[in-house]
């Protein structure tokens, strides 16, 4: 089994912790989870009417939706409202995650998958897909499916280091490309700005980011990077283990306290208003 970062579970706030008197301002808006999975392992234990009824009590209102294998996309879109965004993810199986990059039958999956479309529609992504040497970036799977994903108008989700993210996107200028955790490797936050500025279609994700925020508060530099790059941001829980399913709405319990700390505008738009822009989303109706 690959090895991951290990997880850290969100905890509810508690009464002494150092925010807590800044409850009253947190963001109270809806939510869209830019990076969800509904893997074959989560499935048994939480059947979509269980996902779904978290998602409800954490008041996210959509979500960017791939699974391991794809049947766990399908099945949670199909229950899921217009905000529910599939995406076809590379993996069949675990075995795919180390060599999807120079596998044509990987190629070959995709189309069938975009040919045949979702319940919710056309699929809308590729990804989440990982590379464990950025290398691999220059893959020949890797090369085409960007090439696919820019002519096509697909979104890519990609768990990559910063070299990879200036390779994937410079064999496909322009591309759309969400970058998962805004970074594998804590990449300093002037190195995840010179990416912005490099790149138009680049957006961070910022489950795990490290250094974003400390005992619930943003950092400086991540505050000033998010204020000045409203526009490039989006949030996500990252269910990558049945486990996190356990914490997801006190991992947007988590979001809303320290999106309540920047500017209501800024806040808004990572929350949702970047999502809706980016897949045509109409604004949710009341809960």
């Amino acid at each position: 089994m690959l090895r991951r970062r290990a997880l850290v579970l969100a905890a509810l706030p508690l009464g002494g912790a150092p925010w807590a008197a800044q409850a009253e301002a947190a963001y109270a808006g809806p939510l869209f989870d830019a990076h969800l999975h509904y893997n074959d392992d989560a499935q048994q234990p939480h059947p979509p009417a269980d996902v779904l009824a978290r998602m409800a009590r954490a008041g996210v209102r959509g979500a960017l939706v791939n699974s391991r294998p794809n049947d766990g996309t399908l099945r949670l879109v199909a229950e899921g409202g217009p905000a529910w965004v599939p995406f076809v993810r590379l993996y069949r199986n675990r075995a795919d995650y180390t060599g999807w990059f120079a596998d044509d039958s990987i190629r070959r999956m995709v189309l069938a998958m975009l040919e045949a479309g979702s319940p919710a529609g056309p699929f809308r992504g590729l990804g989440e897909f990982h590379l464990y040497d950025s290398a691999n970036a220059d893959g020949s799977t890797a090369v085409a499916l960007m090439k696919l994903a820019r002519e096509r108008g697909l979104t890519v989700l990609a768990h990559v280091d910063d070299v990879a993210v200036d390779k994937l996107l410079g064999h496909a200028p322009g591309a759309a490309l969400i970058w998962a955790h805004a970074g594998i490797s804590g990449e300093p936050v002037a190195r995840v700005q010179a990416l912005l500025h490099k790149h138009p279609g680049l957006r961070g994700e910022l489950s795990y980011r490290p250094g974003l925020t400390q005992d619930g508060r943003l950092s400086d530099d991540w505050r000033a990077l998010l204020s000045r790059h409203a526009d490039r941001f989006l949030i996500g829980s990252d269910t990558w283990v049945t486990q996190r399913w356990q914490h997801y709405e006190a991992l947007f319990a988590d979001y809303r306290g320290w999106l309540g700390q920047l500017p209501r505008e800024v806040a808004q738009r990572i929350a949702w208003g970047n999502a809706a822009a980016l897949f045509g989303l109409a604004a949710p109706t009341a809960a």
